[in-house]
């Protein structure tokens, strides 16, 4: 089933490069041209807020994610969004993300957009989704993770099939193709079964 909403986790700060500018800005836009919702953690600044103003200037549907203690910096809330859902938690924020989302994409960003992206992609690993999952790698901001992943997969810790669970293109377009022809990204791991189970 193709996606009717993409989640995408990005950066709280433009970043060193403009293309990472352009690249939110490109994203939300091509989101809203597809006709798709933008759904993201509803700030108004960096990569997220440049991202939702480009979907929403496009005539698109942005829904927003909040902690109620965002609320206090009021900077942070972005007023123009379609919903905004205030939650009481960062965890309960992720799941509500998740919930309202057909497909994810993380574009650069810092420690919680890594944190987004690998808690998503482990419950896929698990099997609580079967949703797609992407990179957008501008000025290949990525590769350095994609190379950690095969690390990872050489020393033993991710089986092959696993060494690349992301669809990934420096592109919003051609990033966007791939997640809407995409089936299931990962299936379930099967349980490791301890010597006295065998």
């Amino acid at each position: 089933m193709e996606p009717k909403s993409v989640c995408v986790f990005c950066g709280s700060r433009m970043g060193a490069r403009p293309e990472y500018l352009e690249g939110a800005r490109a994203l939300g836009t091509e989101i809203a041209r597809r006709g798709l919702t933008l759904v993201y953690g509803g700030t108004s600044v960096g990569l997220m807020g440049a991202m939702a103003d480009a979907a929403l200037a496009q005539g698109g549907k942005v829904v927003g994610v909040l902690p109620h203690f965002f609320l206090s910096d009021r900077e942070r809330a972005h007023k123009g969004l379609t919903e905004l859902h205030l939650v009481d938690s960062m965890h309960t924020r992720k799941a509500k993300m998740a919930e309202l989302s057909d497909a994810f994409i993380a574009m650069p960003g810092g420690v919680g957009t890594f944190e987004e992206l690998f808690e998503i992609t482990t419950w896929a690993q698990l099997g609580l989704h079967h949703k797609p999952i992407g990179l957008l790698n501008v000025a290949d901001f990525y590769g350095p993770l994609l190379a950690m992943m095969r690390r990872a997969v050489d020393e033993g810790f991710i089986p092959e099939t696993r060494a690349q669970p992301f669809a990934c293109d420096a592109s919003p377009a051609a990033l966007m193709d791939q997640l809407q022809r995409a089936g299931q990204p990962l299936a379930p791991d099967k349980p490791v079964l301890r010597p006295e189970q065998t």
